[in-house]
């Protein structure tokens, strides 16, 4: 049902549209969002990103990297 929802809303936009949500939902589909199933349970947090920086502790210091990460944005 929800698709031809879809279908018939990306017939009204204009190619130049078109081809922006088609760019969007290949951004959604390489995230993993095209085997994305909702369930009522939460995944809990992971960590796994910790320590990735451990090696950079004795070059610099937390308030050089915070100050580094916001030149960054």
């Amino acid at each position: 049902m929800e698709t031809q929802i879809i279908k018939s809303k990306l017939d009204q936009l204009p190619d130049e549209l078109k081809k922006e949500a088609l760019d969007y939902i290949d951004f959604l589909l390489q995230k993993g969002y095209g085997t994305y199933k909702i369930t009522a349970k939460k995944s809990k947090f992971k960590f796994n990103w910790e320590g990735g920086l451990s090696n950079l502790k004795e070059k610099y210091t937390s308030v050089e990297l915070q100050h580094k990460a916001s030149e960054w944005r």
